[in-house]
This record gives structure tokens, C-alpha cells and sequence, in this order.
């Protein structure tokens, strides 16, 4: 298989960025090369500081089946923690993320969705994570996001059953923020993206990332405090201001 020909690809519009994963006749399983590439993707868009908003895209009827395990196979093969090291760098990204839910979701696919910020999914999705029937125990920050995203006792049931899902329980759970039906779900992504981009930068990034780091237990009550007299003293606060009381779009500039 020509992996470049599958590779992740990214599209930049805007303040808008898409990932579309490529695999369609593999399930859009993750290799290693894809992992780089989706690494590198992440970081060409941490650096433009016009970019508000990540979206993951799949082509074909699955979103994702997460880590191609017969990569373990060989010597040379990163271990499934890189794998975990990629998510965390998604969870981690600077824009808000949303994935883009089509079809079915599994393994590691799963944690590719709960790093995002918003899991947008439509009415034919299913998931399921296979883990312990492979034998293979999971990584930490799959795990962690898994019971802070969903609660314990749902994190439990998904990994130790291994049972298959279907979309409005994913609802129900919390993996999915938004349930739709497919022929909708283009249009509510688009519409989710122009809404996030259309936000004050310095408020919407900020509170993103500190909103995750609650949620792994680390309050920086400091660096909060200082992007509150930061964000009370921009320009973007000023145009907010501007634009409620003249009853028009605000404008944001991001400082």
C-alpha cells in the first residue's frame, strides 16, 4: 500500500483547518506514518495563530478503527504509546477541535474523538473498544479521558465489555456533544465551525485549554487570573463591547 497516497491530509481555510483521515478501504486506521503525519498537520497549525478551529474529517463509511495493530508486528513499529502521545498532542492543540462523526468508531479511533473539544455525530455511528479482547491494555491518557469525558462507570463498561454502541447511546454517555441525522451532519459542522471562529481568540483558546487542564486535575488559578486582566484590557473586549451595545458583529482581531 502507498502510504502517501493515504496519508492524513490537511486543507487550511481561513481561520478553519480540516484533517481528513484517507483510508477508506482500511477502515482509516492509523499507521505510524499517519501518526507523524497528523503530528506534523498539528503542528503547522499550532503555529498559525490565525487558525480558531481543527476539524477531523473521514472519508468513507467508518470515521476511524484507531491504531493498525499488525504494525506491532514488527520490531521497528513504535509501540501503541505513540499512538496515546499523538492523541494527547490533539487534545493539547491550540484551535478547537471537532470531529466530524460518520460512521463507525473503534479502539483507539474512540480516544481520537474524546480528544477533541466538540464530537459531532451522525445518526448511523457506532463504537466500540476492543482492547482487552486483543490482550492489550490501554495507555493513560486514553484512559483518563475516558472517565473524565464519560464518568467511571461508562468508561468501565466500554472497556472492560467491549460491547458495541450505537449513536444515540453515545449520546446519552457524553461521547457524542451533537446527534444529527447523516445527511445534516456536514452542515452542523460548518455551522459549529463559523460559530467557534467567530469568537474573541483570546477568550475562546484560552478558556479551552484551561478547561481541559480541569479536567486532568491541574488548576493554574494563577495563569487563569492573568488571562482574565489580560483578556479585560484587549481589543477584542473593547469590540465585543462595541458591537453588543451598536447591536452589529464584532470583529475580533485576537489582541
Amino acid at each position: 500500500m502507498n502510504e502517501d497516497k493515504y496519508a492524513p491530509a490537511l486543507q487550511i481555510d481561513g481561520p478553519i483547518a480540516t484533517i481528513r483521515l484517507n483510508k477508506p478501504d482500511y477502515a482509516n486506521r492509523l499507521s505510524p506514518a499517519d501518526l507523524k503525519a497528523i503530528e506534523a498537520h498539528i503542528a503547522d497549525v499550532n503555529a498559525l495563530d490565525d487558525v480558531r478551529v481543527l476539524r477531523f474529517f473521514s472519508s468513507g463509511k467508518y470515521f476511524c478503527s484507531g491504531y493498525d495493530i499488525s504494525s506491532l508486528a514488527s520490531d521497528e513499529a513504535p509501540s501503541s504509546l505513540y499512538f496515546g502521545e499523538v492523541m494527547d498532542m490533539i487534545e493539547r492543540c491550540r484551535p478547537v477541535t471537532i470531529a466530524a462523526i460518520q460512521g463507525g468508531v473503534y479502539g483507539g479511533g474512540t480516544d481520537l474523538c474524546l480528544a477533541c473539544d466538540f464530537r459531532v455525530g451522525s445518526d448511523s455511528v457506532n463504537m466500540f473498544m476492543p482492547a482487552v479482547r486483543f490482550g492489550l491494555h490501554f495507555y493513560p491518557g486514553g484512559m483518563q479521558r475516558y472517565v473524565t469525558r464519560l464518568g467511571l462507570n461508562n468508561a468501565k463498561y466500554l472497556f472492560l465489555t467491549a460491547e458495541k454502541i450505537a449513536a444515540q447511546r453515545m449520546l446519552d454517555m457524553g461521547f457524542l456533544t451533537e446527534l444529527v441525522p447523516a445527511p445534516q451532519l456536514g452542515d452542523c459542522v460548518e455551522n459549529l465551525s463559523g460559530r467557534l471562529a467567530s469568537m474573541a481568540p483570546l477568550a475562546l483558546l484560552g478558556i479551552k485549554r484551561h478547561l481541559n487542564l480541569i479536567a486532568r486535575q491541574d488548576m493554574r488559578i494563577d495563569e487563569i487570573n492573568q488571562a482574565v486582566l489580560h483578556s479585560e484590557l484587549s481589543q477584542d473586549m473593547k469590540e465585543g463591547a462595541t458591537a453588543w451595545k451598536e447591536k452589529r458583529d464584532p470583529v475580533f482581531r485576537g489582541r
